[in-house]
């Protein structure tokens, strides 16, 4: 975290995006465990679940809800799976699939969770891994050291992640220009002035994204 209480920001890209679905899928095949059905956690793993879907052949996709503590925090802090999925696992081979495992609560509690739906095989991926969690998933994309935390702003996240902390950094009577340098310079985050207005204003123009 920052002096300021901002924490230090990796922006990512669709180009980052494939290049881990395209690793996780190759190793998923390399070990010859494709499953049968994914069970991605929302809302984090949907998109992530999406793509791996694509490039292993696969056709079920369900969902699981749960919700922890970040830019955004729960009230308890704690990881919370607050909806389940519809529809059988049992005797099927399934991954349960995430973004991220900063903490690795959230996906700890999901494989208990399908682990009792009597799946015949379960095993957890995602796109990254923070060495400090404490839940290991059985594959992912990318480790990130410890020591070197940031807090990832994926594609699918972009406006509300940017939302929260321009809001956190933002101060009476500041510019939009000082708030621009601000999260530059305390997250290293850098975005267009525009995306800072539109992101205060709860607008997201299509295109916008683009634009960054």
């Amino acid at each position: 975290m920052s002096a300021g209480g901002l924490p230090r920001c990796r922006l990512t890209g669709w180009e980052d995006v494939d290049r881990w679905a395209d690793r996780l899928s190759g190793r998923i095949r390399a070990a010859d465990r494709v499953p049968e059905t994914i069970v991605a956690l929302t809302r984090g793993g949907w998109v992530p679940a999406r793509l791996l879907a694509d490039r292993l052949g696969i056709h079920r996709l369900l969902a699981l809800r749960a919700q922890h503590w970040g830019v955004t925090a729960t009230r308890s802090g704690k990881a919370e799976l607050t909806e389940g999925f519809l529809g059988s696992v049992a005797g099927q081979r399934v991954l349960v699939l995430d973004d991220i495992t900063d903490t690795g609560e959230s996906l700890e509690l999901a494989r208990a969770h399908v682990l009792e739906k009597g799946p015949a095989r379960l095993e957890t991926a995602t796109f990254l891994h923070i060495t400090h969690s404490k839940f290991v998933p059985d594959y992912y994309a990318e480790e990130i050291p410890r020591d070197a935390w940031v807090w990832v702003v994926f594609p699918w996240n972009y406006w509300e992640d940017l939302r929260a902390l321009a809001t956190r950094a933002r101060t009476d009577g500041g510019s939009f220009e000082l708030l621009r340098d601000t999260l530059a310079r305390e997250a290293d985050l850098h975005v267009p002035l525009e995306h800072v207005r539109l992101a205060l204003a709860g607008a997201a123009p299509v295109d916008a994204r683009g634009s960054a």
